[in-house]
């Protein structure tokens, strides 16, 4: 013997679609009807606080880079001297920095006066710094 299930299948009912409800107009009180609430307090999510957080933390390490590597790299002036006629930039870190290798004191006299090249004209001023 077999069964058999019938169901009932009906097609839904048709919807009419809404029309949209307009807004309505309101009205507002002015001058001295006007009621002031005070503001509602700040409210932070989750993100929010992480964002905070991240910032502080990123503006604390780039501040303690640049406090801790402008100090150990800022050369002491010695004293300062005027690039003769004729004169290289080696020649003068030579004979102003004798104890160095030339390279090394052309480097140092580079940084101290902010020079991009060897590049020195005469009568220019340039700073000299502690071979120490």
């Amino acid at each position: 013997m077999s069964a058999a299930v019938a169901w009932d299948v009906a097609p839904a009912p048709v919807r009419m679609p809404v029309r949209p409800v307009r807004p309505q107009l309101v009205s507002v009180p002015t001058g001295e009807d006007v009621v002031i609430r005070p503001a509602a307090p700040l409210r932070l999510t989750r993100a929010g606080r992480l964002a905070i957080t991240v910032s502080v933390a990123v503006a604390a390490v780039v501040l303690a880079i640049s406090l801790l590597s402008g100090g150990a790299s800022a050369a002491v002036i010695d004293h300062s001297t005027t690039v003769q006629t004729g004169q290289t930039l080696s020649e003068v870190a030579a004979a102003q920095l004798p104890q160095l290798p030339v390279t090394e004191a052309v480097a140092r006299i580079q940084v101290a006066n902010d020079l991009t090249g060897s590049d020195v004209h005469a009568g220019q001023t340039l700073l000299i710094p502690a071979a120490g």
